[in-house]
């Protein structure tokens, strides 16, 4: 528990180092106003959607980590039977490593002003996306073929609810993706989505080191009895 707790809370000091980073070091390319027309006297020239991002992610963070609090705290009581991992899953993390490679790549296309590739890098992006939130119903649709329902065990209820809730923000990130693509296919100047490209390709990264936390939880909870049965075992890796 203490493990995944403190990879959470490097997760959201990482989230605001990102955003102080950002106040102290912002691209001549995000702000295009005249000096005239910005309010204030300018000390703090931030965009907005870059702050919604940020305190968007330490709320995420929060979230997971009073999630896992509780994965932890039900684990104890006499009802839990671990859930073996799904063999399925090791597939489902490759393809999010991949797309969150792909959306860095994508992300210094865009700072080196190549609109194709930045076209070909956010494809490959959210085709990969797409393929992890397929792979995590294929997933569900064979536990629950194989008898593993929510309301059978805490741990499968868990189990469908840390997977769900993180599929819902990757469903989010695709959505700003989605809008992304298209003003790419729309236009030939880059420098009119490099800042999606970028909060994109953050919130991709974000994603990926949140899931990797959630895996290595469900991985390493011990077993109390053998969750997997000579009927069921195609879909679960071995016992520990």
């Amino acid at each position: 528990m203490t493990t995944v707790l403190l990879v959470l809370v490097a997760i959201m000091a990482t989230v605001v180092w990102w955003l102080l980073r950002q106040t102290i070091n912002v691209s001549p390319w995000i702000e295009r106003r005249p000096i005239e027309d910005v309010p204030g006297d300018g000390a703090f020239s931030l965009p907005p959607v870059k702050v919604g991002l940020g305190v968007f992610l330490a709320v995420a963070t929060s979230l997971f980590a009073l999630l896992v609090s509780a994965y932890f705290m039900r684990m104890a009581g006499a009802d839990w039977t671990t859930l073996a991992v799904p063999k399925g899953l090791w597939l489902n993390t490759g393809a999010l490593v991949l797309s969150s490679v792909a959306m860095q790549w994508t992300r210094n296309a865009a700072k080196h002003g190549v609109i194709d590739r930045v076209r070909i890098g956010l494809i490959a992006a959210g085709v990969l996306a797409f393929f992890f939130l397929a792979g995590q119903l294929w997933v569900w649709q064979q536990l629950s073929a194989s008898g593993y329902f929510l309301s059978a065990n805490p741990a499968n209820a868990f189990f469908y609810l840390l997977t769900a809730v993180h599929g819902v923000h990757l469903l989010g990130g695709l959505w700003v993706w989605a809008k992304a693509t298209a003003r790419v296919w729309r236009s030939t100047e880059v420098g009119a989505v490099r800042l999606s490209v970028e909060l994109c390709t953050v919130y991709w990264h974000y994603l990926l080191l949140v899931w990797l936390a959630l895996f290595a939880l469900l991985l390493s909870t011990p077993p109390r009895q053998n969750s997997c049965n000579p009927d069921t075992v195609a879909i679960c890796g071995p016992t520990r």
